[in-house]
């Protein structure tokens, strides 16, 4: 990003910017909207009282964020009191279609396609580099109050997250 407000991420072996600064840990993490299965429009509010483990990724049509829902589905399912948000681009649709083929239910996938609460808020855009438009590689957990607790922007987005970093920030 050229006014350097954003961060660095390696995107198929191209430089490419966020659109702004990803949320900090202590920081209060921003309300935002995303979409559901059925259409119907999700906050990040309604889990309060609950640990949100936000897990974002560009497309669910790759290996790697493929991977990485399969993974935290299959953590989760031992987690007390705390629920996986999986965001990204894709349409509901595809997400349903995704989670239902696969059998993951332990994970609520949540479409960011009208989602600019979360763009403006959390800064995990990608404003260029050939993923423009879609969603950085991110994990983010958020504790019972609404505070951000853990952090980790992937800076190769064909890497997977620490799963055993986001996990313990659970614990």
């Amino acid at each position: 990003m050229p006014d350097g407000k954003g961060e660095k991420v390696i995107c198929r072996g191209y430089e490419a910017h966020t659109s702004g600064r990803m949320v900090q840990v202590g920081q209060t993490a921003p309300d935002f909207q995303a979409t559901n299965a059925d259409l119907k429009e999700v906050s990040l509010s309604s889990f309060k009282g609950k640990k949100v483990i936000l897990n974002i990724f560009p497309s669910l049509d790759t290996s790697t964020c493929a991977m990485s829902v399969r993974q935290f589905n299959a953590k989760a399912s031992g987690l007390d009191n705390t629920v996986v948000l999986c965001l990204s681009m894709d349409l509901p649709f595809a997400q349903k279609r995704f989670c239902t083929t696969e059998g993951l239910d332990n994970v609520l996938p949540l479409s960011l396609f009208r989602s600019q609460d979360f763009v403006k808020g959390y800064g995990l855009c990608l404003e260029d580099g050939p993923l423009k438009g879609l969603a950085a590689r991110a994990v983010i957990v958020v504790d019972e109050a609404g505070k951000v607790s853990y952090t980790q922007l992937v800076s190769e987005i064909s890497s997977e997250p620490d799963y055993d970093a986001a996990l313990k920030a659970v614990e």
